[in-house]
């Protein structure tokens, strides 16, 4: 029985089969699994006739398909059928006892292949154009054989089927991910010495090679869960977001090389820093150039990147009053502050809000008649003997102290007390320092500040004349009064250093009350009889 390609006999009997096979096989990646090979080939016989392998003008011609499947990045497993021509003829043998001078025969082979592939991505990555791979495919070989007679005569017809094992090597160029070429070349050994007639006891001859060419289509969803064109298996980048443009690893775009994708980048045209969106920062101050206004030179952010030596807030190149003191608040320029506009920096102004010569610290100064009206106000207050009750003498004087404070409202007062040495020295503290309280007293009455008046007895502590006379005495019980601005020290504290602690008063004792004598009773004499 002949069985050609076009032979209805052959053609079931290979379709059964490749229903029945199992459909795994070639494939180019984890992703387009399932592979389609169309292929021509050519056959080359080698047996107990001779052998025709690589003589080019010993060619029979062939074709096929192949479905592959891929299992992993090494190993593919398939499904092959192929059909071709096999063929032999020589000159009659001189040995008669050979009956058969050559034969031509129909090939079907079915062949499940095992592929181990050398873009596993150890030797070789995965998506290597060029990939080697080696493969063995044990099947099922069937041939339709017409044997020519020595003698002549009608050729011997016969049908073979026997195992058959395919070791090949070939190489596949990868187009893409679904087109790819490939080339190989590969011997079936036969189990069987039947094909060509001719059978030598103990040895199988019958084999041939089959050189194939052809291209593979892969089948299969691609996988991109980000949408941008790159599949999951090459993106490097996964979870781009949508609409961004990336290149062929998936990763966004980045122009400029900086790091910084170009969909995020402010700058994309020009090399920068992550932390400052891709934009560069030449002075390194962490304000990028676009926005430094002195881009060559570090400053503060606030100040859009210039610097502020003194840290007054305003930039050196405004600044009119450099080295300010820190804290010092300034003005546009960054120059102090000067309320009063009398020349004296607010920080440096006793009296911020009104004007006075620098000589006095910005404040105003006293007139030279206030100044005198101080210095004699100590002759014209009284008190009440051994008391600290002010003689209405003393009010007048002290309405005019009142005054003075209201006309220079920064000054505060001291006002000291003094007494002579006559009496107990504790006695002479407390009432030292209670009569510089009543005169204090007096004039918070009249709408002074308790905080702009402070006042202290000194007793005998601090005479000014000479004790042993009463002249010196008279004078040494004074009370003075002196002014003094903001900051500045008390100028009694100054002259007579800190007061004295006060004494408390002793604890008089309560008076022993006598209890009454109760007189006899007087007896009157008996009347005389």
């Amino acid at each position: 029985m002949r069985l050609h390609l076009n032979s209805p006999k052959a053609l079931v009997l290979g379709l059964t089969l490749l229903a029945a096979a199992p459909h795994d096989g070639f494939s180019q990646n984890a992703e387009k699994k399932t592979g389609l090979s169309l292929y021509g080939s050519t056959l080359q016989y080698h047996g107990d006739h001779g052998s025709e392998w690589f003589k080019n003008d010993k060619i029979e011609f062939g074709a096929g398909f192949k479905l592959g499947r891929y299992i992993n990045p090494g190993i593919d497993l398939g499904l092959d059928l192929s059909y071709g021509e096999m063929a032999y003829s020589a000159t009659p043998p001189k040995n008669r006892a050979q009956a058969f001078s050559g034969f031509r025969a129909n090939v079907v082979n079915i062949g499940i292949p095992v592929t181990l592939k050398l873009n596993n991505g150890w030797a070789l990555k995965e998506d290597a154009f060029f990939a080697p791979y080696l493969s063995l495919a044990p099947g099922l070989f069937f041939a339709s054989t017409d044997r020519f007679k020595v003698n002549g005569g009608a050729p011997d017809n016969r049908d073979l089927y026997a195992f058959d094992i395919h070791g090949a090597a070939g190489i596949r160029l990868n187009f893409s991910s679904s087109v790819s070429a490939f080339v190989q070349t590969g011997q079936h050994y036969i189990l069987t010495d039947q094909i060509d007639g001719i059978t030598l006891k103990g040895n199988i001859n019958d084999r041939y090679l089959q050189h194939t060419a052809g291209l593979t289509f892969n089948f299969g969803k691609t996988i991109d869960t980000d949408g941008d064109g790159v599949s999951d298996k090459k993106d490097k980048c996964p979870g781009t977001p949508t609409g961004v443009a990336v290149d062929a690893n998936g990763c966004p775009l980045d122009g400029d090389g900086d790091g910084v994708p170009d969909y995020q980048d402010k700058c994309p045209t020009e090399k920068g820093l992550a932390a400052l969106e891709g934009c560069p920062d030449r002075d390194g101050d962490g304000v990028r150039d676009g926005d430094d206004a002195c881009p060559d030179v570090p400053g503060k952010a606030e100040l859009k990147g210039c610097p502020d030596a003194d840290n007054d807030g305003v930039t050196d190149l405004s600044d009119k009053c450099p080295n300010t003191p820190a804290g010092v608040a300034v003005d546009a320029t960054g120059c102090p502050l000067d309320k009063d506009g009398d020349g004296v920096p607010d920080y440096l102004d006793r009296c911020p809000n009104r004007p006075g010569p620098a000589s006095n610290k910005g404040c105003p100064e006293m007139k030279v008649e206030e100044k005198k009206r101080l210095q004699e106000a100590t002759k014209y207050i009284q008190f009440e003997f051994d008391k600290a009750t002010l003689k209405p003498i003393s009010f007048p004087t002290l309405n005019g102290l009142v005054q003075i404070l209201n006309d220079y409202p920064d000054y505060s007062l001291g006002i000291s007390a003094h007494a002579d040495n006559k009496g107990d020295d504790a006695y002479n503290l407390r009432l030292s320092d209670a009569r510089a309280a009543s005169a204090r007293t007096y004039m918070l009455s009249k709408g002074i500040a308790a905080d702009r008046i402070v006042s202290h007895g000194y007793g005998e502590t601090k005479p000014i004349a000479d004790n042993a006379k009463e002249s010196g005495r008279a004078i040494n019980r004074r009370v003075e009064f002196d002014v003094y601005l903001p900051g500045d020290p008390n100028p009694a504290e100054t002259k007579y250093g800190p007061a004295p602690e006060i004494p408390a008063a002793p604890v008089k004792a309560a008076p022993v009350k006598k209890a009454p004598v109760k007189k006899a009773p007087v007896r009157k004499a008996a009347p005389r009889r």
